[in-house]
């Protein structure tokens, strides 16, 4: 079992970044749109066309709050629905034109973010920071598997 003292900091460490990445803020990452927009045009932009049912699942968020968001980014152009070739009932969804422009500046907006943050520290840090972000993150998703299964 980890020491109080270590899941402390790492819980602050966790709160210093959610506030320095800018997620407080109703808007994120230079653009106009909330955090779970953002998520959801770098999702589909990473992954290519998903369901509406694939975001609400990756992205951890209510079916209807997906709905609204999803109906958002298609009124802003951001997104356009084609119908799923192997399901009839399904849509997929997937970035317009204006949707990978925003997406690349995205992108340039949280690189240039990270490249920041990483000129402060030596190359060995970095690898470090790196690694110990994907073991935490990983780590954080088999726990909540693990604690979803133990509820069912």
């Amino acid at each position: 079992m980890a020491e109080l003292s270590l899941i402390d900091d790492i819980r602050a460490a966790s709160r210093l970044m959610v506030r320095e990445l800018g997620f407080m803020d109703a808007t994120v990452a230079a653009s106009d749109y909330p955090p779970s927009a953002v998520h959801t045009i770098l999702e589909i932009g990473i992954r290519g066309p998903m369901t509406s049912g694939d975001i609400s699942d990756f992205l951890r968020l209510e079916k209807s709050s997906v709905s609204r968001l999803v109906r958002k980014l298609i009124d802003c152009g951001e997104l356009r629905e084609t119908p799923d070739e192997q399901d009839a009932r399904s849509k997929l969804l997937s970035l317009t034109a204006k949707g990978r422009r925003t997406l690349e500046a995205l992108h340039a907006f949280g690189r240039q973010q990270v490249r920041g943050a990483l000129a402060a520290l030596t190359e060995a840090e970095q690898r470090t920071v790196r690694e110990g972000m994907m073991l935490y993150a990983r780590a954080l998703r088999a726990s909540r598997v693990e604690e979803g299964q133990s509820a069912a």
